[in-house]
């Protein structure tokens, strides 16, 4: 039951349902992630470690970026079930089809300018 709650927990607050269905466009690292929803860099941090210790998504290094990708789920079937239900879920939802309509031109290199 603890790994269930820790799961839905992870999905209780909107800014984190907002990153999951952005990560299922593309891979975004969090400056990127930032921009889309206006927050602070801490704040989409916490976001992003908390989705990751729930099994929702994996980071990985690309020299000086770190990436966030949804999981595949193999670690969990509840994360495996969700995902796969949100990739329908809300989208027709007014404010996540503004956020994913923004997406392409929320790009690093024009926000980082490295």
């Amino acid at each position: 039951m603890k790994e269930f709650i820790k799961v839905m927990k992870a999905l209780s607050d909107p800014n984190r349902v907002k990153i999951v269905k952005m990560l299922q466009r593309r891979t975004m690292c969090v400056c990127e992630i930032q921009a889309a929803l206006k927050l602070a860099q801490p704040t989409v941090s916490k976001h992003l470690k908390i989705l990751e210790e729930a099994g929702f998504v994996s980071s990985f290094k690309d020299g000086l970026w770190v990436n966030y990708q949804l999981s595949d789920g193999v670690k969990s079937p509840y994360v495996a079930s969700i995902l796969g239900n949100l990739r329908h879920w809300l989208e027709e939802d007014p404010e996540i089809s503004s956020l994913v309509a923004k997406l392409p031109s929320i790009r690093r290199e024009n926000i980082c300018r490295q």
